[in-house]
């Protein structure tokens, strides 16, 4: 069920990004997502992205940069709650020895989530594009 990112499919993976950036970040104005959409999608290839397929639908992704950087971990709406971030998030546990992230404090679900997979906030700062706080969580094994 977890592969290795398909190239042929980054329209599927995108959709989940937008969708669930613009609902877990209510806070934050739709555009801002929409002008770093060509962005993400043209580096997005050069992360190590695992994918949630099931039926040939993709479910939910994970992208790592930097050999411990989760950019993003996102799990389509429909899917949520039935543990698809947590085999995402293992998969990435067995393959790096520290895993670190940025999430918006007001994203309390994503925050507990993290927590309750052994992530500690270190740091508290001010993101510098959308002036919300965000938190530097760690994980290390």
């Amino acid at each position: 069920m977890i592969k290795e990112f398909d190239i042929s499919k980054i329209d599927n993976i995108m959709r989940i990004w937008i969708e669930e950036n613009t609902k877990a970040h209510d806070f934050i104005s739709k555009d801002y997502w929409e002008k770093n959409y060509d962005y993400v999608k043209k580096v997005l290839p050069y992360a190590t992205v695992f994918v949630y397929e099931d039926n040939d639908e993709i479910k939910g992704f994970i992208g790592i940069v930097e050999n411990s950087y989760i950019a993003g971990l996102f799990v389509s709406h429909k899917y949520q709650s039935n543990g698809i971030g947590t085999e995402l998030l293992k998969r990435c546990k067995q393959e790096y020895p520290i895993l670190k992230l940025d999430v918006y404090a007001k994203n309390l679900k994503a925050v507990n989530f993290y927590k309750k997979h052994g992530f500690k906030i270190e740091q508290e700062k001010e993101n510098e594009d959308t002036k919300e706080v965000e938190y530097t969580m760690v994980w290390r094994l």
